[in-house]
């Protein structure tokens, strides 16, 4: 196990966000990068609670105390990503755009495709079968948990949001900052359900190899179909419109100028450090920098001083 600390306990926040004064545009001059961070809104609310179904089905086989809580700890934090990214998901509706087509494609995906029958297939059944499919999850989970980590560490280190809409930058980095915090569990879960060493390594690359494709790709198919609604951006509207590769390399170009999302060849050297038979997700990140932004963070203080007492409550 390589856990964060010894001594650190992964806990749910609060959190309070206000989109009354935002934009769907929430990066300056940057509709595309806002596109493809607000297709995420659509796409997490089903996967981080997909997640939670997961790993709670993981508890009675997690024979580590420590590593147990750490599970618990995480499925906390995931709910309240989902149900944070859902109030997003309202801020979308209230300013125009209909996103009932990719939420129909995310509950298809988590709940039917990869829900507790495998492929949505109800004749396949079976005790080993069930375990086989439960393993095969967490290391989906696992290995959507590197790209979610490394891409939190990634916005802690920039500065770009600095000047983007503050409610919707605080959004995303509180959540990532959560993402540093709790990076090893899923790949912690994982290894410990998996003990056969090398079945451990070959069963990851395996599942990466379909996971970095799909996850590139459902990043701008949600993205692209919010653009297509985008009355205000008319070039934005007509790149949307253009085949996958066309806005993958007009995404790239874009992300490298504004430095306002990480790029595909960041996430792909991501990956292949996660070839590497010694990687272990504690080097991906900085969980000091983390906790950091979360002692900063507008969204977490809104709770955290809200300490008033009846004693104290100026008259």
């Amino acid at each position: 196990m390589h856990m964060i600390t010894e001594n650190h306990q992964i806990k749910a926040r609060k959190v309070h966000f206000n989109f009354s004064e935002s934009s769907v545009c929430w990066m300056p001059n940057d509709p595309l990068c806002s596109h493809i961070a607000n297709g995420i809104n659509m796409l997490l609310p089903a996967g981080e609670f997909w997640f939670c179904r997961v790993f709670n089905k993981t508890l009675p086989h997690i024979t580590d105390e420590k590593l147990k809580q750490e599970v618990v700890g995480f499925v906390r934090q995931e709910a309240a990503h989902a149900r944070a990214h859902e109030k997003a998901q309202d801020f979308l509706r209230e300013n125009g755009y209909d996103i009932q087509d990719p939420l129909n494609r995310a509950h298809l995906i988590f709940n039917i495709l990869l829900g507790d029958k495998p492929l949505g297939i109800p004749f396949l059944k079976g005790e080993k079968l069930d375990e086989y499919w439960l393993l095969f999850r967490v290391g989906v989970i696992a290995a959507i948990e590197h790209f979610t980590g490394t891409i939190g560490q990634w916005t802690l280190e920039s500065k770009s949001w600095d000047k983007a809409d503050p409610a919707m930058s605080d959004l995303f980095r509180w959540h990532l900052a959560e993402e540093v915090e709790h990076r090893c569990v899923a790949y912690d879960l994982f290894e410990h359900l998996l003990t056969n060493k090398l079945g451990f390594y070959v069963s990851r690359q395996v599942i990466m190899m379909a996971i970095f494709p799909l996850f590139i790709y459902f990043l701008a198919d949600f993205a692209r179909s919010l653009g297509k609604q985008d009355l205000e951006h008319k070039d934005i509207q007509k790149l949307m419109r253009r085949g996958f590769f066309s806005f993958i390399r007009e995404f790239e170009k874009t992300a490298t100028k504004t430095d306002n999302l990480p790029t595909i060849k960041y996430l792909w050297k991501a990956t292949l450090r996660w070839v590497s038979p010694n990687f272990n997700p504690i080097h991906e990140g900085d969980t000091d920098q983390a906790l950091a932004y979360m002692a900063k963070s507008p969204a977490v203080q809104y709770f955290e001083q809200m300490t008033v007492t009846p004693n104290n409550i100026p008259s």
